[in-house]
């Protein structure tokens, strides 16, 4: 699934999330992905998890979304997705238009079932994992 027909698309839509603008119905897995690609190419993989981390806690916290233990912000999910973005972002190589990367990045990694190749639910779906960075129990990251 395309999103974005073009680089302007992807940069209206990040410019949204950033000013907190976007509406929360919009704030999507979809959309969350989306934030990762277009930080991780811009800012690299380590600057982009920072920034990532800021603004989505910087965008919950305008919208009123309460890190609670089963909902809000999720620190070891965050840091898994900015990983598998920044794996999916050097296997598509930066050789086509932005908007077709980021698409083709949010495609690979959109599905909601990929934590749980590295997570069981039972970790992932914990305070602790919520809170901080928890190691997977499943298979390793690199």
């Amino acid at each position: 699934m395309s999103a974005y027909p073009t680089t302007d698309a992807v940069r209206d839509i990040i410019a949204a999330f950033e000013s907190h603008d976007l509406p929360r119905g919009e704030w999507t897995h979809r959309m969350h992905l989306t934030v990762a690609a277009w930080y991780v190419l811009w800012y690299g993989p380590e600057a982009a998890l920072d920034r990532v981390r800021d603004a989505i806690q910087s965008y919950n916290a305008a919208h009123g979304i309460v890190t609670t233990p089963t909902s809000g912000y999720h620190e070891t999910l965050t840091r898994l997705y900015v990983r598998l973005v920044s794996r999916a972002v050097c296997r598509a190589g930066v050789s086509e238009a932005l908007a077709v990367l980021v698409n083709r990045v949010v495609d690979e990694c959109e599905d909601r079932q990929l934590p749980y190749a590295y997570y069981s639910r039972e970790r992932l779906q914990s305070f602790d994992a919520r809170s901080k960075w928890v190691e997977p129990d499943l298979a390793s990251l690199d």
